[in-house]
């Protein structure tokens, strides 16, 4: 048993279920936002569409959610900034160069 918690100790573990932890919490933070206000103002400023999740383009019998994918994308890219700039204002990017 001493073994596995010197294991957990030397690798990080527990950071590692925190920071992931984190991630999901920040990540349901950022889709909220996305959602509840970037949307609806964007959706606005398009016309009649009221929230730009709701958006769509039919072609003959199908429908294309182009504004939830809009939505998803925003999403994403919110949240790939916050983590490049949480790194970079944690000097993560230094941990592994050797000087």
């Amino acid at each position: 048993m001493s073994g596995f918690i010197d294991f957990i100790r030397k690798q990080g573990v527990i950071g590692l279920a925190i920071g992931f932890i984190l991630g999901g919490a920040v990540s349901k933070l950022v889709s909220a936002l996305v959602e509840d206000i970037i949307n609806p103002i964007i959706g606005l400023a398009l016309g009649k569409i009221g929230s730009l999740s709701n958006a769509i383009l039919t072609i003959g019998p199908i429908n294309i959610l182009w504004g939830h994918f809009i939505s998803v994308l925003i999403d994403f890219l919110i949240i790939a900034l916050v983590v490049y700039y949480g790194f970079k204002a944690l000097h993560l990017d230094k941990l592994d160069k050797k000087e």
